[in-house]
């Protein structure tokens, strides 16, 4: 039980963190996580946690697709989110 319970702080800290006050990459990153949050491992939670700490800007150019991202995991998290919120 406790457990989940770290689990479900976890996924309630980063759903505050995925508000960003821009409707698109708030409906982007809600999909991603409640589509994909239980099957990320420890690497993937690793990077949308890096990933968060983009400014709005760069995160709304990247998961819009008008800026590629240098780092191939980032580009696959990138992808990955994306196809989340097509789903």
């Amino acid at each position: 039980m406790e457990n989940g319970h770290a689990t479900r702080t976890a996924f309630n800290r980063l759903s505050w963190q995925c508000r960003r006050g821009m409707r698109e990459l708030d409906e982007l990153l809600k999909a991603f996580l409640e589509r994909r949050y239980s099957t990320l491992d420890q690497r993937e939670l690793q990077l949308f946690n890096c990933l968060l700490e983009y400014p709005d800007s760069v995160l709304l150019e990247l998961l819009m697709g008008r800026m590629l991202p240098a780092d191939r995991d980032v580009a696959r998290l990138v992808a990955s989110i994306r196809h989340a919120a097509q789903a």
